[in-house]
């Protein structure tokens, strides 16, 4: 393989991997920067996502302790993946409000600490029951037919049609997400309290009801993740833990509340990991450390990030 059809490579690759991270740390960033919630359970959305990805999609097995005592050995609808790609992100939509309603709302006022731990006990819980109804292997969600083989480049090699695919998605969501913050009322609302959220309640703006919305559109956003990034990862019941810390990495070095800074640290993570990879497997998961790392003594408040009006 050229060096030119190695870099190529090497890029589709990299926005491959990022654009599963940056579908998740939207929502995180969102959350994050305007109701001071850390959302550790947010990863629980991804999870979610994966497997009613799966059981819309195809065909599963369970072999849950759960699924054994109910007699129930496999259940799946096999509309296919563009129906989970539509069903998926509106019933984590919904997984989100509620969310917000009963989890989130009630620990807005309380310190970040008691925050991680109900979100990440949150998360633990959503995992067990997954691995208590499906059971702990790993399933295989194959792509879709459509999305199989390969897109010649001629003398740049060839580019898989799924990671095209995958990029192509996440570009339309990001997109779209991106517009209506910036030209809606809602999207207003929530860019002020990024800002500063004390000013914006002491004009007298009753922000609770675009939070809940936000909330709610990057929990849609984490359950299209899981759609997507479901043939991309191995589909096990820890995998949301293990989207969690790079996605959260990404809000580190982008910048908390800033979609674009999502998208830029979503790439810069995903190059250092896929670098590593295909380079230096055995320091792939600590690069991306030492990246967030260089970037938070640079700047603190991460790359595209800023530091509200009243600190």
């Amino acid at each position: 393989m050229s060096v030119l059809a190695s870099l190529v490579s090497f890029i589709i690759q990299t926005f491959a991997v990022s654009s599963i991270y940056i579908l998740v740390a939207i929502g995180l960033s969102i959350t994050l920067g305007t109701l001071k919630f850390v959302n550790f359970a947010h990863a629980a959305l991804y999870l979610v996502g994966v497997y009613l990805g799966l059981l819309v999609a195809l065909q599963v097995r369970f072999s849950g302790d759960i699924a054994r005592s109910l007699g129930i050995e496999s259940f799946g609808l096999e509309w296919g993946f563009l129906a989970a790609l539509i069903i998926v992100p509106i019933i984590a939509f919904g997984i989100g409000l509620l969310m917000e309603r009963y989890l989130a709302r009630p620990f807005y006022d309380r310190p970040d600490t008691d925050q991680i731990l109900v979100t990440f006990g949150a998360l633990l819980i959503v995992q067990e029951l997954i691995r208590a109804i499906v059971g702990g292997r790993s399933i295989n969600f194959s792509r879709p037919e459509w999305a199989a083989g390969a897109i010649s480049l001629g003398p740049l090699g060839s580019v898989a049609r799924w990671r095209l695919s995958i990029i192509a998605i996440t570009a339309v969501l990001v997109l779209a997400v991106y517009l209506y913050i910036e030209y809606t009322d809602v999207g207003l609302a929530v860019r002020a309290g990024t800002e500063d959220t004390e000013m914006l309640n002491l004009l007298g703006v009753r922000a609770t009801r675009p939070f809940l919305v936000i909330f709610g559109i990057g929990s849609g956003l984490a359950g299209a993740a899981g759609v997507v990034g479901g043939p991309v990862f191995s589909v096990v019941p820890e995998i949301g833990v293990g989207v969690l810390v790079p996605a959260f990495l990404v809000v580190v070095v982008g910048g908390v509340g800033s979609i674009v800074g999502s998208v830029v640290g979503g790439l810069l993570i995903g190059a250092v990991e896929v670098g590593l990879q295909m380079n230096f497997p055995t320091w792939s998961s600590v690069g991306i450390y030492v990246l967030a790392a260089i970037v938070l003594l640079v700047r603190p408040a991460g790359l595209l990030g800023t530091v509200e009006v009243g600190e």
